[in-house]
């Protein structure tokens, strides 16, 4: 099989690292594998806050749900959707439409993915931290982060330690590639997903602060953490930022 398919296909988040710090040769390349992705219409809405003193990052880290390999990873970068640096350049564009937003998110997005992908064919690991928008008006204000530009995710890179993670089960292509039209939730292929978690649940190793029940299947795993993720003020935040008035 292709190296870079088997490396796709074979990815899981890695929760625990060593202290052996990146080179900046690594980091270098990591970075120039994540600034070539792909970008609406060349925008460029994407900039990297990538966290080095100690101090901010322990913040961060409790700003970000107590992750503890916020800390741990020898190193935490954040993508933000960044319109800032395109406005400066025309001032003149309206930039409230929500639009922007949706394409400064997808942009960020691709971004992420091209820097693990690069870090993971190093031999490198990381974690995604969506926590970084739990309480997302004080990271902000700890980044600095100016109008148009909002932290969406955060990133640990590091040494993994131990073994690595089995890979998690996804859902079925039948379940999630449809021809021509979309299809309904088929409840028999479900039951037999939510097993399949169920098993891998059962076996899955739990570090705190975070525990994942020991039988638990996809469902009640969508159901909790669909209710969690709420943040009933995010439009309020993204309005203040500048993102999605229109």
């Amino acid at each position: 099989m292709n190296h870079t398919i088997d490396l796709l296909q074979n990815h899981a988040s890695i929760r625990s690292f060593t202290n052996e710090p990146v080179t900046e040769e690594q980091r270098s390349e990591i970075f120039k594998a994540a600034n070539q992705t792909s970008s609406f219409s060349l925008l460029q809405a994407v900039s990297i806050i990538r966290i080095t003193d100690p101090e901010l990052r322990k913040k961060v880290m409790q700003l970000s749900v107590n992750q503890p390999y916020i800390e741990e990873a020898a190193e935490f970068w954040i993508f933000c959707a960044d319109f800032n640096r395109n406005q400066q350049i025309a001032p003149k564009v309206d930039l409230d439409y929500i639009e922007y937003l949706l394409i400064g998110t997808f942009d960020a997005g691709l971004m992420a993915q091209n820097a693990l992908t690069a870090a993971e064919a190093m031999g490198l690991g990381g974690v995604y931290i969506g926590g970084v928008r739990a309480n997302i008006e004080e990271l902000t204000e700890a980044l600095n982060l100016p109008e148009l530009v909002i932290p969406l995710v955060g990133l640990c890179i590091g040494h993994p330690a131990g073994e690595k993670p089995g890979v998690k089960p996804r859902l079925p292509q039948s379940m999630v590639m449809f021809e021509n039209q979309y299809q309904p939730l088929d409840e028999e292929k479900l039951a037999d997903y939510d097993q399949q978690m169920r098993e891998y649940y059962q076996g899955r190793p739990v570090k705190a602060p975070f525990s994942v029940k020991k039988v638990k299947g996809w469902k009640d795993h969508i159901e909790d953490h669909l209710e969690r993720s709420k943040q009933p003020l995010m439009l309020e935040y993204l309005n203040k930022q500048g993102f999605a008035k229109k």
